[in-house]
C-alpha cells in the first residue's frame, strides 16, 4: 500500500499520508489509488477535479451542496491550510461536530471528507494552491453553506496575524441549524 490512512474522530473522515519517494532529483508519490482507498473502505467514484489559489488569511467556506452532496479528497499542492469538515449528516451522532487537519505541500497529506459534511479552509502560508477531487459535479443552484464563525459549531480557527478575508457570499451564509 502506498498510503497511510489515519481514521479521524468523526466517522468517515480520514487523514491520508502518501509514501513519498525522493532523492537528489526531487520526489514522486501516488496522490490517489482506487485500490488502496477501497482496501480501507473508501469506495467512491470521483467525477470532477478542482484547484484554487488563495492568499494568506483567505477563509473559504463552510460550503456544501444540498441535493447533490459531494465527497471530497482535498490536498495542498503548495503552501499550507487549516482544513475543516463539519458533520451535517441528519442522523449522525456527531452532527454539528468538526474536525480539522493542517494540509501542506511539504507533507503532501490529504483529507478525505465523505458526503454529508460542510467544508472550508483557511490559508496559513503566504499563498496556497489547493486541489480536490469530488464525487459529484458542482451545481450552482444546489450550493449552500454555514457561516464560518457559527457559535454552535465553534470552530477554533487559528490566528494568522491579520484579519480573515472572506467573499461577500461567504460572509452572508446562514447559521447552523441543528
Amino acid at each position: 500500500m502506498t498510503f497511510d490512512f489515519k481514521l479521524c474522530p468523526i466517522a468517515g473522515l480520514y487523514e491520508i499520508m502518501p509514501k513519498i519517494f525522493g532523492d537528489s532529483r526531487g520526489y514522486f508519490f501516488e496522490s490517489y489509488s482506487e485500490r488502496d482507498f477501497a482496501a480501507v473502505g473508501i469506495s467512491v467514484r470521483f467525477v470532477q477535479d478542482n484547484q484554487s489559489k488563495s492568499l494568506k488569511s483567505v477563509l473559504r467556506g463552510l460550503h456544501f451542496q444540498k441535493k447533490y452532496s459531494q465527497g471530497k479528497l482535498v490536498r495542498v499542492i503548495d503552501g499550507e491550510v487549516f482544513d475543516v469538515a463539519v458533520d451535517i449528516r441528519p442522523d449522525s451522532p456527531t452532527k454539528g461536530k468538526w474536525h480539522s487537519v493542517v494540509l501542506s505541500g511539504e507533507k503532501q497529506n490529504q483529507f478525505f471528507i465523505p458526503e454529508g459534511f460542510a467544508h472550508g479552509f483557511l490559508v496559513l502560508s503566504d499563498s496556497a494552491v489547493f486541489a480536490y477531487k469530488c464525487t459529484d459535479f458542482y451545481h450552482v443552484e444546489d450550493e449552500d453553506g454555514i457561516i464560518w464563525n457559527d457559535s454552535v459549531i465553534g470552530i477554533d480557527w487559528p490566528s494568522v496575524g491579520m484579519k480573515y478575508l472572506l467573499s461577500e457570499k461567504d460572509l452572508k451564509l446562514p447559521a447552523f441549524m441543528p
